[in-house]
């Protein structure tokens, strides 16, 4: 597999200036991934997962979904949540930026990555709070995204009126979520709703309930990262990638 390398690049949108991560390993990569943070923001941990999604041939765009709010962090994904202090600032930072502004800057995201030549197929995938964006990215951009993908995504099928589940009637792309066994987040039956959401919407789709794995199994810096499960997302993400934006 190739090496990835990384730019720091700018994106202009509605609200300021987003600054993101371009990794590819060839300047020929034509189709696109936009990787969708969870609550810590861009960082090393991210970054590998990028450099490893660029090697299987996309232009992979990590965008600072937070870039509102000005400079943050660092967090430490171990225990930021666990420290009253740090706690209050994830909470501040999450609620300062919702669903709608994603979906708004997606539009950007999706701009920026055709501006580096990204021509082909744009494919969405999101841990943690951008397990959701990726679906509601997916929603608003119909004619654009062909696949979305979610991994231990929380309030996929909540109460809010920005869930993703009310959306899948304007969702057109493949979508794959995979659900954490042990997640308060979103519990079995709210997997049920987005499940019949998205079968009554005709949306191609598959849930999976990755048995014994916690809420951010899949990144390294978590506490419950768990290396065989984070395998088994990798073959399954690379998959699903491999069928739809080829």
């Amino acid at each position: 597999m190739a090496t990835a390398t990384k730019r720091d690049i700018a994106i202009k949108t509605s609200d300021g200036v987003a600054r993101a991560g371009l990794f590819r390993t060839s300047e020929k990569a034509r189709s696109g991934v936009i990787l969708y943070m969870d609550a810590f923001g861009p960082r090393a941990a991210l970054d590998r997962m990028a450099e490893r999604l660029a090697g299987e041939g996309y232009a992979v765009l990590v965008p600072d979904l937070f870039y509102r709010s000005g400079a943050y962090g660092p967090f430490d994904a171990k225990t930021a949540f666990v420290v009253e202090k740090t706690r209050a600032e994830l909470r501040a930072l999450i609620g300062a930026t919702t669903q709608e502004m994603t979906a708004r800057d997606t539009g950007a995201f999706l701009d920026a990555l055709a501006a580096e030549g990204v021509t082909g197929p744009v494919g969405t995938v999101g841990y943690c709070m951008g397990g959701s964006r990726a679906l509601n990215a997916a929603a608003a951009h119909p004619a654009r995204i062909v696949a979305a993908a979610s991994f231990h995504g929380g309030n996929l099928a909540g109460d809010a009126a920005d869930s993703p589940h009310r959306q899948a009637s304007r969702i057109k792309a493949r979508v794959y979520v995979g659900t954490a066994g042990v997640d308060g987040s979103f519990p079995p039956e709210q997997s049920a709703i987005l499940a019949e959401s998205l079968r009554t919407a005709g949306v191609d789709h598959i849930l999976e309930n990755y048995v014994g794995m916690g809420h951010g199994w899949c990144v390294s810096d978590h506490g419950v990262y768990d290396a065989a499960g984070a395998e088994r997302h990798w073959k399954r993400l690379t998959t699903f990638f491999a069928e739809t934006l080829a």
